[in-house]
C-alpha cells in the first residue's frame, strides 16, 4: 500500500518520503512562518481576508467558499510545476464545509428551492474537482472523510496510487471549524487551515515517515491541543521521532526516520 510496506507485531505500516509541502492559515502563509509555528504550536487565528489564488481563472475563483481557497492554496502552493494535471491527488476533510450543509438544510425547512451550484459545491469532491477543472486535469482524484481518522485514511489511499505505479501524489488536508449546530459535536480543537504534501516512495539520503496501525500506550496520546491534522502536519515540520493517535476505530503510530 505504499512505495515501501510491510508488516509488523503491531499492524501494517507503509512508508514514505514528502517531496514538498505547502501550508496555508490565518496569518500563517511562508514557509518560514509555519517552522516559526511547528516549534511553538498554536490555534490559528481565523483570517482577515481568504488567500487571493492568483493560479486559478477568476470565473471558478468566485465560486469557491473560504474552506476550498484554503486548500487550493496549499495545493497550488504544492504543485510540481508544469506536471501537475499529472500527479493523482487525494482531498481529504473531516467535516467539510458545513457552514452551506446547515444554509440548504435552512432553505429545504422553510420549503425554498435548492440552488444547483450551492448543491454542487456541497459535495466533498468539489473542491478537489475545482482544480481539476483548472487544471484540465482528467487524473484520479479522491475525495476522503473518515472522521477522526481521514488523515490517517487519506494517507493510505496516497500510498495505495503509490504502490499501483504513480511516481508522486499529492495529498490536500484542510478542516474548519463546524458550523453553530453541530458544535455540541466537536470533540478536539478547530480552526482553518490546509495543507498539500507531494508523496513519493523514500529516497535515499532523504528523511522518510512509517505510518503503522497500532495502538497507543494510554500516556502517548495528550489531551488534544490542535485539530489531528493539524499536528499531523506538526509532527513533519517539527522533525519529531514519532505522533501516536487514537482514532475512532484504530490506533496509528507515525514515525520519522532519518
Amino acid at each position: 500500500m505504499s512505495g515501501s510496506n510491510g508488516a509488523t507485531a503491531q499492524g501494517v505500516a507503509v512508508t514514505f518520503g514528502i517531496r514538498a509541502w505547502s501550508a496555508w492559515a490565518g496569518g500563517l502563509h511562508a514557509a518560514d512562518d509555519w517552522r516559526a509555528w511547528s516549534a511553538a504550536p498554536h490555534l490559528p487565528a481565523p483570517p482577515s481576508q481568504p488567500p487571493a489564488l492568483p493560479e486559478i481563472a477568476a470565473m471558478l475563483r468566485r465560486r469557491l467558499p473560504v474552506l476550498g481557497r484554503v486548500a487550493l492554496a496549499a495545493a497550488y502552493g504544492c504543485a510540481p510545476g508544469d506536471s501537475a494535471a499529472a500527479v493523482p491527488a487525494v482531498f481529504a476533510s473531516r467535516h467539510g464545509d458545513t457552514g452551506r450543509l446547515v444554509t440548504m438544510l435552512s432553505e429545504l425547512a422553510a420549503g425554498e428551492p435548492l440552488s444547483p451550484a450551492a448543491f454542487g459545491l456541497s459535495v466533498h469532491n468539489a473542491i478537489g474537482a475545482l482544480r481539476s477543472i483548472d487544471l484540465a486535469d482528467t487524473g484520479n482524484l479522491l475525495a476522503v472523510s473518515a472522521g477522526r481518522d481521514t488523515v490517517e485514511t487519506a494517507l493510505l489511499e496516497a500510498c495505495s496510487l503509490l504502490a499501483d505505479g504513480a511516481p508522486e501524489v499529492m495529498l490536500v488536508h484542510y478542516d474548519e471549524p463546524v458550523a453553530a449546530p453541530y458544535a455540541a459535536f466537536a470533540d478536539e480543537p478547530a480552526c482553518l487551515y490546509g495543507w498539500c504534501w507531494r508523496l513519493g516512495a523514500p529516497r535515499a539520503g532523504e528523511p522518510c515517515y512509517t505510518l503503522t496501525l497500532a495502538d497507543a500506550p494510554a500516556a502517548a496520546v495528550p489531551a488534544p491541543q490542535l485539530p489531528h491534522g493539524l499536528d499531523v502536519l506538526r509532527f513533519m515540520l517539527a522533525g519529531d521521532a514519532q505522533l501516536w493517535h487514537r482514532g475512532e476505530h484504530a490506533g496509528w503510530q507515525w514515525q520519522r526516520h532519518g
